[in-house]
């Protein structure tokens, strides 16, 4: 039998109200187009939901990654639910679609996608990531935590089919390049790139005793494909749980530190990074803070059970409680540093406008 593959494809095509959620609409047409492709085999099994305002298809299928019908039915799905949000004149419709016409892989053209393909293990568990105004290097603490932090992750230390090892694969977004690094032995090397969270970020990791994928990130970055902000790049990211992999418990436990993250506001601001359930993705104050959710199925024979709202649970509360404390003192710098980003990693900006307007009266010390 073929290897599985699951993909998560996302993208924003319509907010309610504003940018804070989705419409029901939204969803049952989605859900209308995936049942059409699971009655003709071209998937096995899909889930919709969303993650604030952005549209999220997890789907099971045999086709591997990259693959044009599975791409091309993710792309049509968006179109048909972009015509939905323009009829309810829903705020930002198809904002993430970059392009009139599919050119056989959603990759560049805005949606975000994260894909594996494997092969199914006796039990596999799996937690399906999906953030909102925040960008892809959120992903990149939590990741080293769970595949390279032992202080996080005892199978590290415990399990052997762990204690080899993971190796880190790393994209530069600017350069469109990435390189590996195996962990533990460069760890250093590995946490000097991906410390820089805009310009290096995790893009899937591997067990290095015998190269089986533990996890993948989406890097799409929408400021770089269209050449300006035309909104928050919301990423997700699949991870393999057990027998080799960390513990459930292992992947979720970064997340009760709610580490600063860009986005938020007009993609413009740093912040906290809250892990909520799925009821509470509907970021409104001052359009966040940042939010995680964490769906977790097992897969069994292609078919995905679940999910389980894996964050809707009080050992979570004091992170929540901490990032809103968080929240509140950034929220007091108002547009100063370091609430706002830097002017070089600002996307959502009048400062070149304002440049040209000002640059005659800038006159030399």
């Amino acid at each position: 039998m073929a290897r599985l593959t699951l993909s998560v494809i996302k993208a924003d095509i319509g907010g309610y109200v504003g940018h804070s959620t989705i419409h029901p609409e939204l969803l049952e047409e989605a859900k209308k187009r995936l049942t059409q492709a699971k009655k003709g085999k071209k998937l096995i099994d899909f889930h919709v939901t969303h993650c604030g305002d952005d549209l999220e298809l997890i789907m099971t299928h045999r086709k591997g990654v990259e693959n044009k019908d599975i791409h091309k039915l993710a792309w049509d799905t968006f179109l048909a639910c972009t015509k939905v949000a323009k009829s309810l004149k829903l705020y930002g419709a198809g904002q993430d679609l970059l392009s009139d016409t599919f050119s056989g892989n959603v990759k560049g053209m805005g949606p975000g996608v994260a894909e594996m393909e494997f092969e199914e293990r006796k039990s596999e568990p799996v937690i399906v990531f999906m953030g909102d105004k925040t960008s892809p290097g959120a992903w990149n603490l939590p990741l080293f935590k769970m595949f390279a932090d032992p202080f996080n992750t005892a199978g590290i230390v415990i399990d052997p089919a762990m204690h080899d090892g993971f190796i880190f694969e790393v994209v530069d977004v600017y350069e469109s390049k990435t390189i590996r690094f195996t962990c533990p032995e460069e760890m250093y090397h590995l946490l000097m790139f991906i410390g820089a969270m805009r310009k290096y970020m995790i893009k899937a990791i591997y067990r290095k005793r015998d190269g089986e994928i533990g996890a993948v990130a989406s890097t799409q970055k929408l400021s770089l494909i269209a050449g300006k902000y035309v909104g928050k790049d919301d990423p997700v990211l699949i991870v393999r749980c057990q027998s080799g992999f960390p513990a459930v418990g292992e992947a979720l436990e970064p997340f009760a530190f709610p580490h600063i993250v860009e986005g938020w506001m007009r993609g413009s601001h740093h912040g906290p990074l809250m892990p909520v359930p799925f009821h509470h993705a509907t970021p409104s104050r001052f359009d966040g803070p940042p939010r995680v959710i964490a769906a977790g199925f097992q897969i069994a024979d292609g078919k995905l059970i679940g999910p389980v709202d894996l964050f809707n649970d009080p050992s979570f509360d004091e992170a929540r409680r901490k990032c809103n404390e968080i929240a509140n003192y950034m929220r007091q710098h108002g547009p100063f540093e370091p609430h706002r980003l830097g002017l070089q990693d600002l996307e959502y900006t009048t400062m070149d406008q304002l440049m040209k307007k000002f640059k005659n009266r800038f006159k030399a010390e």
